[in-house]
């Protein structure tokens, strides 16, 4: 296959599709585009005005994730349709790519979670290591951001520090080899990008997430200026347990907050896992991931060049069991 497309979004945002997080659920991504209609020509699933882009998480935890990396690839490659990463992506790729500095080790530990994220997508590809292989030539190449004077597009969290400290919107092969260290500076801006925000918990407390982990920290929100209180911040599926939620927000847990403001264009990102029905998060922000691979809806937003976020134009399919 050959190299991804253009990374900047075409002249007229207005006929762009947004998709969330697909995770391997490929017959769900077929029923979402055909409402959508998208029609497959010659093999690959186009439309006569518009064009997609997906804001990352294709790869990991669903039941097809060859076929849907293959769909989504293939859209890119023939025009119409843009991928950029998120960070299952970003982790695929650092897990599977050796370090060049440490014979034997890679940019992202072997460790007992790190494998569990990437499990189903090794395992699907475990006797088709060739096309691994591609698609990790492949998925260096996408970009971690998209962006027009209409509307931005990336995957958790759009922050102009981050993307100002990164240059470009793709990652060169000394920023990826960069990523084995989680604290240097393009690690932590990719993780901002890619992981949004994750506030540590008052004192030293933890909670236990409805995946089973341990958490110190929490998903927050980067867009409410007037937050108060910890629970004004939480911007994930598991609650902080009530005593946390009430504590006051000091100065400087403020001052690790970016604000995205209301002036700005329109912002769409996935990530987060939302409950319910698809709904603005904020005036100009669109979160599209409603947990698809858990059996909730894989959502897509028809844009129409608005500088607000319409209801109306979100569309959804439920996953099939």
């Amino acid at each position: 296959m050959s190299d991804c497309g253009a990374i900047n979004l075409p002249a007229r945002a207005a006929d762009l599709d947004i998709i969330g997080d697909v995770h391997g659920c490929a017959q769900t991504l077929a029923r979402l585009l055909e409402k959508l209609g998208y029609q497959k020509r010659q093999g690959v699933y186009q439309h006569p005005r518009r064009r997609v882009v997906f804001v990352g998480d294709i790869v990991d935890r669903g039941p097809r994730i060859r076929e849907a990396l293959a769909m989504v690839r293939e859209m890119v490659e023939r025009g119409s349709a843009y991928l950029i990463l998120g960070n299952h992506e970003v982790h695929a790729y650092c897990y599977c790519t050796a370090h060049p500095h440490a014979p034997g080790n890679y940019l992202r530990p072997h460790t007992p979670r790190n494998t569990a994220i990437v499990a189903e997508t090794l395992e699907q590809f475990a006797n088709h290591s060739a096309d691994w292989a591609d698609h990790l030539r492949w998925i260096a190449k996408l970009p971690l951001y998209l962006a027009s004077p209409e509307l931005r597009v990336v995957h958790a969290c759009w922050d102009e520090s981050a993307i100002a400290r990164l240059q470009t919107p793709q990652l060169s092969m000394p920023q990826w080899q960069a990523l084995a260290d989680p604290g240097c500076g393009t690690a932590t801006a990719v993780k901002r990008l890619t992981s949004g925000i994750d506030l540590p918990l008052p004192d030293g407390a933890q909670m236990i997430s409805a995946e089973g982990y341990t958490r110190r920290s929490f998903r927050a929100k980067f867009w409410p200026p007037a937050a108060q209180q910890y629970r004004d911040l939480v911007f994930q599926p598991d609650p902080l347990p009530a005593h946390l939620g009430e504590r006051p927000i000091d100065e400087h847990l403020k001052a690790q907050l970016v604000v995205y403001d209301s002036d700005q264009p329109p912002l769409f990102v996935g990530h987060y896992w939302l409950n319910g029905t698809p709904q603005p998060v904020a005036p100009n922000i669109a979160c599209l991931d409603y947990g698809a691979v858990r059996f909730g809806r894989l959502v897509a937003y028809r844009n129409d060049g608005s500088a607000r976020i319409k209801p109306a134009n979100f569309s959804w399919v439920y996953v099939d069991p």
